[in-house]
């Protein structure tokens, strides 16, 4: 199984959602940058389950500890070990889910990969998985912005067919967004996103989003020819995080009705270089980023683990009816916000690394 992600700046999470604990290393940080578990913390503290009502009512802490690499507050330049304990598991909340796979969920695909998995709390394949991405990728970012005064922020876009398009992704702040328990900086529509959201919690059903992101500041030049470029690491680090199922940058599908005459980008002149006027492409042109504002979409489908009785089979092919105990997100694009964060500052972090070799 890979669990490893990026070139320079490398990633490898562990842990499953029912074991002691879960976390990462990542190898690759610059030497001698000032970090502490508080660095860290906060973007754990946004994902964490339990935050608000509109979320699973698990209860953790998810604090983190640094078990290596940093000495006296400084990196040392080598692997940087970290660690969350798992507290609050109730594997017997599982124990009807052993011997039937849940629909659009991993169960059946692990079993017949590996002959056995983690059927206590869904193994891998569980969102406490990404505690270790957003540990490493909270350390991305600070090395970023205090490089290049890089700045990534996520919002809640759409949730089911509630959306909202009236944001301002050049001024938008992690503050403006985190007002908001559904992370959706626009009070009319966050309402409404909430209402849904506690509505569905209520019936045992589930609905999906979108999580929208820019990466403001980011140098011109980041992203390699054909294979490695910006866009495709995005798409490949975005469609890593469970329960994602469509990624889009710039203007993307909608990109698709519109003309080419106004869908390019003319340049302006900008200080010592030139800037694209508007940024239908989202900030990146041949896979190399322009200079402008790289905009990016992240589609999230309904939580698969549902309360309502769902009429499916066991392993043996036998009818069954799974109703689904635990506790689960009705709806993850509220806590995905830190994730999706996360997973572009280690892409931007790796790609940075690979471009300061060029000299």
């Amino acid at each position: 199984m890979s669990s490893t992600f990026g070139t320079l700046l490398r990633v490898t999470t562990f842990g499953e959602s029912h074991c002691k604990g879960v976390g990462a290393i990542l190898d690759g940080v610059p030497s001698r940058l000032p970090l502490s578990e508080s660095d860290i913390q906060p973007q754990l503290d946004r994902r964490r389950p339990g935050q608000s009502r509109l979320t699973t009512d698990r209860q953790e802490a998810d604090q983190v500890t640094i078990l290596s690499g940093v000495e006296n507050g400084l990196t040392l330049g080598t692997p940087i070990g970290l660690f969350v304990a798992n507290k609050d598991q109730i594997p017997g909340d599982y124990q009807t889910m052993q011997d039937i796979p849940r629909p659009s969920h991993a169960d059946y695909t692990y079993q017949m990969k590996y002959g056995i998995r983690a059927s206590s709390g869904g193994g891998r394949s569980s969102a406490r998985e990404t505690i270790g991405r957003v540990a490493a990728g909270a350390i991305a970012e600070k090395f970023l912005h205090e490089l290049f005064g890089i700045d990534i922020v996520a919002w809640v876009s759409a949730v089911g067919q509630i959306e909202s398009s009236a944001i301002d992704a050049e001024t938008l702040t992690r503050d403006t967004v985190d007002h908001f328990s559904v992370r959706c900086p626009h009070e009319e529509t966050a309402g409404r996103m909430e209402k849904l959201i506690l509505q569905l919690k209520e019936e045992g059903d589930s609905i999906g989003g979108v999580v929208s992101c820019v990466c403001r500041n980011a140098p011109v030049g980041l992203g390699e020819p054909v294979f490695d470029k910006l866009e495709a690491k995005l798409a490949q680090a975005m469609m890593s995080i469970p329960a994602t199922k469509g990624f889009e940058i710039g203007s993307g599908f909608s990109g698709t009705r519109m003309k080419g005459s106004i869908h390019n980008d003319p340049f302006a002149q900008a200080g010592d270089g030139l800037m694209p006027s508007q940024n239908n492409s989202g900030g990146t042109l041949g896979g190399i980023s322009s200079g402008a504002s790289i905009l990016f979409r992240v589609a999230f489908k309904p939580p698969a683990t549902i309360k309502l009785p769902q009429e499916t089979v066991d392993f043996t092919g036998a009818p069954a009816v799974l109703e689904a105990k635990g506790r689960h997100d009705p709806c993850v694009v509220p806590r995905a916000v830190p994730i999706v964060e996360s997973m572009a500052a280690l892409v931007l972090g790796d790609l940075v690394l690979r471009q300061k070799m060029r000299g």
